[in-house]
């Protein structure tokens, strides 16, 4: 059935569960099977209901295809938005929210990176009173390029936000309803949930869990889209950067002022001279590195103004997949 991108679910009547679980999918064909085995065999081991929202971020492969099997095989508990092309995973993200009903909402990722059996422990903070649990990898089964990036990249991002989140790239976390509504209004052109949550948290929390290699395929995040990550958040929780740059441009421009005023000095004393005219050339190109790296920066906040001006939606439901409230009256 089609569903608008704010359309609430068709199943609102009924019953609402205590536990939501909203798992983005891109191109999963591989890792699918392994993963509905386990989740589902984990969530029935809590003992609560819960419901599982998947969203399908316009995979190109076969794993639509088995989203719909899954609900067929489950379809109390299985629900599947699926989005009209690839918007990104957070834009995912946001539209899993939409359509849970869950006083707790947990995210995983597909690739059974984050074990489904760790879900419990997300769980557990929750029912503790905590409205935002971040997990927090114990171990990673990532590269040492990967992990030295990220830990430059929470470093750089403590000291140009407030946001003080151990391990941003665990997407294993847990949101109070409460939270889920509050995320659910906002029309912020910052897709970056876990940021966003944290900043909006009353009671934030962060526990450790498991990670393991991936179960099959290869990472969706490159270096570039890392890069990207990284660079929004620094530039959408803060103007830090811009006023590390202000505070840079002052002190350049007094240096700038004083090296004129000793080449000044230098021709009236010394005369015409061309040992240091290669220093020059030097500062010179050190001056515009970084009034190039200022006007990319104010370029990239002009832009977050005008993607928030022009008020797009940030993700486009194709089609909901979920079973109604008058079809679950029916089951005996």
């Amino acid at each position: 059935m089609a569903a608008a991108a704010n359309d609430q679910p068709l199943r609102m009547h009924a019953p609402p569960p205590l536990l939501s679980v909203v798992i983005p999918v891109y191109n999963e064909e591989a890792c699918l099977p392994q993963l509905f085995d386990r989740l589902f065999a984990a969530l029935d081991a809590l003992g609560r209901t819960y419901e599982v929202v998947f969203v399908d971020d316009g995979s190109a492969d076969r794993s639509a295809a088995l989203l719909r099997e899954q609900f067929e095989r489950r379809p109390a508990e299985t629900h599947v938005v699926l989005l009209r092309r690839n918007f990104g995973q957070h834009a995912a993200l946001r539209a899993g929210f939409r359509h849970t009903r869950g006083r707790y909402v947990v995210t995983l990722d597909a690739d059974l990176q984050n074990p489904p059996e760790e879900i419990v422990t997300i769980v557990a903070s929750l029912e503790a009173g905590h409205d935002c649990v971040g997990g927090v990898r114990s171990t990673r089964e990532d590269s040492w390029f990967r992990r030295s990036a990220s830990r430059a990249a929470n470093w750089l991002r403590e000291r140009t936000t407030r946001i003080r989140m151990s391990d941003h790239g665990c997407m294993l976390r847990g949101y109070h309803r409460s939270l889920v509504d509050v995320l659910n209004q906002l029309q912020d052109v910052n897709v970056f949930l876990p940021a966003l949550a944290y900043t909006l948290a009353t009671r934030p929390t962060e526990v450790e869990v498991r990670h393991e290699p991936r179960a099959a395929g290869t990472s969706k995040y490159s270096l570039m889209h890392l890069a990207r990550l990284n660079f929004d958040l620094m530039t959408g929780f803060g103007v830090a950067p811009l006023q590390f740059l202000s505070v840079i441009g002052v002190g350049l421009s007094a240096v700038s002022g004083l090296l004129m005023l000793l080449l000044v000095i230098r021709r009236l004393t010394v005369g015409p001279e061309a040992e240091g005219v290669f220093t020059l050339f030097a500062f010179v190109f050190f001056f515009l590195g970084f009034v190039l790296l200022g006007i990319g920066l104010l370029g990239e906040f002009v832009a977050r103004i005008y993607q928030q001006v022009r008020n797009l939606p940030t993700y486009l439901v194709g089609a909901v997949i979920e079973e109604r409230a008058d079809e679950q009256d029916k089951t005996p």
